[in-house]
């Protein structure tokens, strides 16, 4: 690490607030979740390692639940799903939003009831809708016309008429990426209110004899920051949620977090309060539900990787490669999210040398800290982590480079438990026939 410029950056330590609750730092700066060492379980269970805190979820499960009730809180797996993580989500109370059938059967597996999870999907196949019925789901969000026939077709052949929810899409236009934008008029999500066609499927749905229509739903986008977004999507379709007068009202989820120092991001607390409010202003009685997943799980958790090269460009940029990448958190390349990075062995340590963390893959785009900031005296071998990201890097991880997927594991009270192992080469290799 010698030869190099001193950092021109006034750079501070990594705000603590983006660590999950329960973490503590002892006196020579080294980093515990859940009572557990950090640097401990990357001996034990190597790296890439995702670590979550599983006071954590299960605190920002309850206070779902506190606000909208135990109906009203539905946890969306898409954000992190594995057994361990519905089973924390039903045994605090929330019912389960799945978006796929790979999604229903993993909570299935976790002995979630059928009736306590709500299936989405803006194109359902004929084979999960049909596994939804036999199994008995607790709702269907429907989303287009064809799913209506399909549905309608199933249970022509004598399986069971689901309750179900229409998804409108409001035409709402959020700040946030492009990618992530649900509720504007140019989606493939939902039924648009303002073509009419929201109007109509609802006139058709109430005609169905396959259907029973409970209610409708909307969702404006993810990672929104702000409260005043869901209220205007609120405030734009309490009319016609009010018309219809059905019983339940789902209005999604999307509630950003703090990824990076000087952020702020409402807690579910004041953004379910501000919701209720709303809808109670606008004259809606259905009863409210709410779809959380980011909020319940992204503070949760911290990636730990293992520095490889620490190569230094002179007026250019030093890089740090770790042992994971894209494939572990894709966030950072999909969407150019940003995040912090720390030495778990110096916690609270000035942080003065400005790096780019790169992965190994075989792409100069696999970056996970476009900006990040670590400790003068990072080495080879060093345990480096990255705080919020228990949200879609599991989730959404691939094995590029036919890299191994990392494992998960949770903390708490002192213990930890292997919830996902890590992949091995013998599972790269059942599903390729050769």
């Amino acid at each position: 690490m010698t030869g190099r410029p001193p950092s021109p950056l006034d750079a501070t330590a990594l705000p603590l607030g983006l660590l999950p609750d329960t973490s503590e730092v002892d006196d020579a700066g080294v980093l515990s979740i859940g009572g557990v060492d950090v640097l401990d379980l990357a001996e034990e269970f190597g790296t890439p390692l995702f670590v979550y805190d599983e006071e954590h979820l299960r605190r920002r499960c309850r206070e779902a639940v506190e606000v909208f009730g135990p109906d009203g809180a539905i946890y969306a797996t898409k954000a992190f799903l594995c057994r361990a993580m519905a089973g924390v989500a039903h045994a605090e109370g929330m019912r389960l939003d799945v978006a796929t059938g790979g999604e229903l059967e993993v909570a299935l597996a976790a002995g979630v009831p059928a009736e306590r999870t709500v299936l989405h999907g803006n194109n359902k196949s004929t084979a999960e809708l049909r596994r939804a019925l036999e199994v008995g789901v607790g709702r269907i969000v429907v989303d287009s016309d064809d799913e209506i026939d399909r549905i309608e077709a199933l249970v022509a052949e004598g399986l069971a008429t689901p309750a179900v929810l229409l998804r409108v899409n409001p035409g709402i236009d959020v700040h946030t990426h492009e990618h992530v934008r649900t509720g504007n008029l140019d989606s493939k999500f939902g039924f648009p209110l303002s073509t009419g066609q929201a109007a109509e499927a609802v006139e058709r749905a109430r005609r169905c004899d396959a259907l029973h229509l409970v209610g409708l739903h909307l969702h404006i986008g993810s990672q929104v920051f702000s409260v005043d977004n869901f209220v205007e999507g609120l405030v734009a379709v309490a009319p016609f949620v009010r018309d219809q007068g059905l019983d339940e009202l789902i209005v999604g989820g999307g509630l950003g977090v703090a990824y990076l120092s000087g952020e702020r991001a409402p807690t579910i607390t004041e953004w379910g309060s501000a919701v209720l409010e709303t809808c109670r202003a606008e004259g809606i009685t259905a009863q409210v539900a709410a779809e959380p997943g980011r909020a319940i799980v992204a503070g949760a958790a911290v990636t730990l990787y293992t520095v490889g090269t620490v190569k230094y460009v002179p007026g250019v940029r030093t890089y740090v490669s770790v042992d994971g990448g894209m494939s572990d958190n894709p966030r950072p390349v999909l969407y150019g999210s940003g995040y912090e990075t720390f030495l778990p062995r110096a916690t609270p340590a000035r942080r003065e040398l400005p790096i780019r963390l790169v992965g190994k893959h075989c792409e100069s785009g696999d970056l996970l800290v476009r900006e990040g900031l670590v400790p003068g005296d990072l080495a080879v071998g060093d345990v480096l982590a990255t705080p919020v990201t228990g949200a879609y890097g599991h989730s959404m991880g691939s094995n590029y480079n036919k890299v191994l997927r990392p494992a998960v594991v949770f903390v708490r009270d002192g213990a930890s438990r292997l919830v996902v192992r890590r992949e091995t080469v013998e599972d790269l290799l059942a599903t390729d026939l050769g």
